[in-house]
């Protein structure tokens, strides 16, 4: 009989909406331009905070957000593929999607990294632009237009296409956990916790990456 788990917390949830938000404005300011990038920047630093808040949460997050149960190694990947992975390691992400989060948050922290010191030379210029050489900054900038958005870009079409495939061809409906948090899995597996302490601490832990980074920003500013 299938158990209904719950699979991702509440600041896992959060976290993965409003990446997808911060995502979406970045993209669509990068096309406007103009006076849109000073919102650029801003979804850039929302961006950072929540990569920031993840890292951490990967860390002391619930059961099935925490890195050491989803970071799997290539053979089990190399199993997944080939059909023989057990039940209990696909209850979170299975391993080609936790290899689709590793990488997503790897290009998406080399993206804001790249921005920080990337430079249009004509109305935008990341915050780190004066600590850098000239070299440093024309390759960042080059990368972060020319290169980083598209792989981006392309890596969130893959996610959708992953998304549609599982609903339509193998049945598993990978949207709906992550709104409500809960999952049916075919195996009796633990639940994470998500009680108003743990969502207190992810409350508090988010509030110490929102104030890190705008303490930088501000003192970068001047």
């Amino acid at each position: 009989m299938a158990v209904l788990v719950r699979v991702w917390d509440a600041p896992t949830r959060l976290f993965h909406w409003a990446l997808s938000l911060c995502v979406v404005g970045l993209f669509v300011t990068s096309q406007v331009g103009g006076t849109a990038m000073d919102w650029h920047f801003r979804f850039g630093y929302g961006v950072l905070t929540l990569l920031l808040f993840r890292f951490v949460w990967g860390l002391s997050g619930g059961h099935w957000s925490r890195f050491s149960t989803f970071v799997v190694p290539p053979l089990l990947i190399w199993r997944y593929l080939q059909g023989q992975a057990n039940p209990q390691d696909c209850v979170g992400h299975n391993p080609l999607g936790a290899l689709s989060v590793v990488t997503m948050l790897a290009l998406l922290s080399l993206q804001v990294a790249s921005g920080l010191i990337s430079d249009d030379e004509i109305a935008a210029a990341g915050p780190l632009v004066r600590f850098v050489s000239s070299t440093w900054v024309g390759n960042a900038t080059f990368y972060h237009k020319e290169i980083g958005k598209f792989i981006l870009l392309g890596l969130v079409a893959l996610h959708l296409g992953a998304i549609a495939f599982y609903y339509f061809r193998k049945h598993d409906d990978l949207v709906t956990p992550m709104i409500t948090g809960d999952k049916s899995v075919p195996i009796q597996a633990p639940s994470a916790r998500d009680g108003r302490p743990e969502r207190r601490r992810a409350g508090l832990i988010f509030l110490a990456c929102a104030a890190l980074v705008s303490s930088l920003v501000i003192g970068l500013n001047g």
